[in-house]
């Protein structure tokens, strides 16, 4: 019998190699300007034209700044490097028929937010993106994962991929969360579990109570960080919930949905299924979660004590120290104990709807504490940032002393305007902490959308709970 990522692996696979290596069939291919440069011009090099041109669409999100307004043309980006890929991929798109939502479209926005609101991504789908959180699309019963320039090149080239089949394993997240522990939270604590290789060479099939009773968007999330836990792939199955949202969103017809749903509703694992691992946690027993270090295993309770040399494997006590000092932790003893300069609700990661409503909750009739020197709310697409502002959730964040701004990436890479000073401290609810990640010396906490709202009330990091209307 067969898990779900077997079920997709054999629906697509194209031709099976004595290396182990095969060629799997890819239904959508998402692009942005960072990864593709250098694929189109390869293509150009080799005189060739996208083989299937309808299953691709494209955006730009990283270079993007997200101070815009209405007339803002690529042209006016002030950064050298990030205006080229930007107007590179707008050559690119229009030479080769591709369909892009640019810079000036009221749809743009992060790929892995604007293609599942647009429709773009459907159940059963292989999909691969020049990005590692490309495994965000597996909520949706989607064998996806994040791919190479070159073999962005090879997919626009072929519709096919050349890759390893992956080793299963399932992670069954029972019980019902506490108040105020978010999906964020409950990936979190998997990481800090398992550790950021303990899915290398797995597809995770996400799973269990907690699973069939969550939301798209704290599924997507959830997928979205899987890559952080080592795997290539994320995923989850097909259900009710899928359903709903794709019949909302695909502008399909009635008929031809009802046709497709009764292949999506096979999108499980069977019930036999053997996985080479299996992990079950009961997220009843969580609390909200921060992490503390320059990694996303490196985390605890927002309340619990960081860890000392004592408290980890003799091979960790080095890269503790390590991200001690670069996070300016030496003498602390709790995440409670520090000042934050900044605060970054926003990336593919948190930046939906359901995320700025959860801020928004916590953060209304509540000021931004003095301590903090910014702080941003970047909603994930343009289509986000509509919906958001007819709820009058912008009014709530900007009364607030929050600011508001157009849908890009913003501070989870450091690829463009927003970005941390050397040592400025960051609630952030993107997916990596790393060093450098959010601006050179800049020093990254990751927290929930809610986490990040309270963060900002009180300058330093405290209980969501608190302020939950």
């Amino acid at each position: 019998m067969k898990t779900l990522y077997d079920k997709l692996w054999d629906d697509h696979l194209v031709q099976a190699y004595e290396s182990k290596e095969a060629l799997v069939y890819i239904d959508r291919h998402y692009l942005h300007e960072v990864t593709s440069p250098q694929a189109f011009e390869g293509l150009r090099h080799k005189n060739l034209s996208p083989w299937r041109l309808n299953a691709n669409v494209a955006t730009p999100d990283h270079n993007v700044p997200t101070i815009r307004g209405d007339s803002f043309k690529a042209e006016s980006i002030e950064d050298e490097i990030s205006k080229i890929q930007v107007m590179e991929l707008d050559k690119n798109c229009n030479e080769f028929k591709i369909l892009q939502f640019d810079i000036e479209s009221k749809e743009q926005g992060i790929v892995h937010v604007m293609g599942p609101e647009l429709g773009y991504t459907l159940p059963g789908m292989t999909i691969v993106c020049g990005d590692s959180h490309t495994s965000t699309h597996g909520a949706f019963g989607c064998l996806a994962m994040g791919i190479g320039t070159s073999e962005v090149e090879h997919v626009l080239a072929t519709q096919c991929l050349k890759t390893s089949k992956l080793q299963n394993m399932q992670v069954n997240f029972q019980g019902k969360p506490q108040d105020g522990v978010t999906s964020k939270d409950i990936v979190l604590h998997l990481i800090k579990l398992i550790g950021t290789a303990g899915g290398t060479g797995h597809a995770i099939e996400f799973a269990g109570s907690y699973i069939d009773s969550a939301s798209m968007e704290s599924r997507m999330t959830i997928c979205n960080m899987a890559i952080e836990a080592g795997a290539k792939v994320g995923l989850i199955a097909v259900d009710q919930t899928t359903l709903n949202y794709v019949r909302d969103h695909s502008g399909m017809s009635q008929q031809d949905f009802e046709q497709a749903q009764n292949f999506w509703s096979t999108l499980n694992s069977d019930e036999d299924a053997v996985f080479n691992k299996k992990i079950i946690i009961d997220v009843g027993t969580l609390k909200p979660q921060v992490t503390w270090g320059t990694s996303p295993e490196m985390t605890v309770g927002f309340d619990e004590n960081i860890p000392n040399e004592s408290d980890v494997p003799l091979d960790q006590v080095e890269n503790l120290k390590l991200a001690k000092i670069y996070m300016g932790l030496e003498k602390a003893t709790t995440l409670k104990d520090l000042s934050f300069d900044r605060v970054f609700i926003g990336s593919c990661t948190n930046s939906r709807i359901e995320d700025l409503r959860s801020a928004a909750s916590v953060i209304k009739g509540q000021k931004v504490s003095s301590n903090i020197t910014e702080a941003i709310v970047v909603p994930g697409s343009g289509l986000v940032k509509a919906q958001a502002e007819r709820e009058g959730l912008d009014k709530i964040f900007e009364d607030a002393g929050f600011l508001w701004r157009d849908p890009g990436c913003s501070m989870c890479l450091g690829m463009n305007p927003d970005q941390l000073k050397p040592y400025e401290r960051c609630a952030s609810t993107s997916n990596r902490n790393f060093e450098g990640r959010q601006g050179r010396g800049g020093r990254t906490h990751l927290v929930s959308p809610g986490m990040a709202a309270a963060a900002a009330i009180s300058g330093s990091l405290d209980d969501v709970r608190k302020y939950q209307n």
